[in-house]
């Protein structure tokens, strides 16, 4: 039956969403794999390990031409407020009160437990509608479950398998009504369904990366004035690769939390730490720019230089923001002194934006994004090609290219073939016969001529004849 549902991205189109819907119950019971099958694809990590997911994780999901959006959460568990639990349960209740639906999900194959009889309690309690959902029903053989599930008081319970697809067209029915129901009462217009809506309006994607505990989910919370992520002095927080879209000043940011990147040697091959590694190296490359976050007390260390080799080998515009300034001593000296050695230890990319910050302050926290807007323009940028060979005219004049083989190597032509990152073709005499140094030089004088400060930068070598020069002129 799933076979003929298309689900999420598979879709490939953008939809207009309709209701919102936070899914929610105790650890493990498949609350971020059923999220990643409504999605269509794998945003939320999934291991057997209980408590994986701790942000919680926005995406627009659709079931054939019903879409809508979808928040995965942290597993419900008791705790005081003081507590990682209670900070847990708290983001919860915030996924909950701005949901059209409460989607609690239980085991079929583990049965009801009283954590489940509890917070199905306090479901009861909200405001919002609650549709029960019981997971891992695989080949319907858990059917005898819907009995028990019954005893929560949530009415009867969607029978589906996450992990398979089962039983989705069933949830999107019980989805309509429980909305249909929602929409009566309130005395608005029927549910809508999926409707495309071309444009090409394209969100610029910040990536928020760092080492552990240098304050990655605090800059997001206060960019937001918002608590939307969970913070807290416990380190290695955030799991998930967490993507919020936002409007600043008109311009549409998603923002993607990330979590903290520590040394490979220290990460166990088995761990959760390896899959949210793995998640944040692909928000690095599927970000349009990266902001390094640094701790200021004692910035660049190799993790930091790492980290900022991964973005430019990915070809992303990077900036630099130096947290924790506030406990800076001698700022001045301290600002001079982090600017040269980035300068010293990314010699293939100049000019990289380094901004000192204080989150716990709010110091120039304000100056980091217009910033970003303008690294990402220059990012997208493209240079005509008049004017890109009227620059290599003087860049050769100052500085000409070495000899290979006892031959002079000759660059006859330059022509821009791509952006994001910024691409350049130069047409040589010989095959890979420029040496990495002049490469260098070439792409250092090109940044210093056009404004290319933070981005990385494409040289390509390509043997042959001017492909825009007319023939016989």
């Amino acid at each position: 039956m799933c076979s003929e549902w298309r689900f999420g991205s598979e879709a490939k189109r953008k939809t207009k969403m309709s209701f919102t819907v936070a899914i929610v119950g105790r650890p493990n019971v498949g609350k971020s794999t059923l999220f990643n099958r409504l999605i269509g694809r794998k945003q939320a990590l999934v291991d057997p390990t209980p408590g994986v997911t701790r942000d919680r994780i926005e995406g627009e999901a659709r079931i054939a031409d019903l879409a809508f959006g979808v928040i995965d959460t942290a597993g419900l568990a008791e705790g005081r407020d003081g507590e990682l639990e209670g900070r847990l349960l708290a983001q919860t209740e915030a996924a909950v009160a701005v949901a059209d639906v409460a989607m609690m999900l239980i085991d079929a194959k583990a049965g009801l437990t009283a954590l489940d009889r509890q917070f199905a309690g306090w479901l009861r309690r909200q405001s919002v509608p609650v549709l029960l959902v019981a997971n891992k029903c695989e080949g319907r053989a858990a059917e005898s479950f819907a009995s028990e599930a019954w005893a929560l008081g949530l009415g009867a319970p969607v029978m589906i398998s996450a992990q398979n697809g089962e039983g989705m067209a069933d949830l999107a029915e019980r989805l309509i009504e429980a909305m249909a129901l929602r929409r009566e009462g309130r005395g608005e217009a029927g549910l809508e369904t999926a409707a495309t809506i071309e444009g090409d309006d394209h969100p610029l994607k910040l990536a928020v990366v760092g080492r552990p505990n240098v304050g990655k989910s605090s800059l997001i919370n206060r960019l937001l004035k918002d608590e939307r992520l969970l913070t807290g002095p416990e380190p290695g927080l955030t799991r998930d690769a967490v993507q919020i879209s936002w409007s600043w000043r008109g311009r549409r940011i998603d923002l993607v939390d990330t979590a903290g990147l520590r040394r490979r040697v220290r990460i166990d091959e088995d761990s959760i730490e390896k899959l949210s590694s793995k998640a944040s190296l692909a928000a690095i490359r599927g970000a349009d720019v990266v902001l390094l976050m640094v701790d200021a007390t004692a910035p660049l260390e190799k993790q930091d230089l790492v980290i900022a080799n991964r973005a430019l080998d990915a070809g992303r515009a990077l900036m630099i923001a130096a947290n924790k300034w506030d406990l800076v001593d001698e700022p001045k000296r301290a600002l001079k002194e982090l600017r040269e050695r980035l300068a010293h230890r990314l010699p293939q990319i100049k000019g990289v934006a380094c901004q000192p910050i204080s989150v716990k302050t709010g110091k120039h926290v304000d100056r980091l994004l217009p910033s970003v807007v303008q690294l990402e323009a220059s990012w997208s940028k493209r240079i005509a090609t008049a004017a890109l060979n009227r620059w290599l005219a003087h860049a050769l004049d100052v500085h000409a290219p070495p000899q290979s083989k006892g031959r002079p190597i000759k660059i006859r032509y330059a022509t821009q073939i791509s952006t994001r990152p910024p691409t350049f073709a130069l047409f040589v005499s010989q095959a890979k016969a420029l040496p990495e140094s002049y490469l260098r030089y070439l792409a250092n004088s090109l940044r210093d001529a056009f404004a290319f400060d933070g981005v990385a930068l494409r040289l390509l070598e390509r043997v042959g004849k001017n492909p825009y020069a007319r023939e016989g002129g």
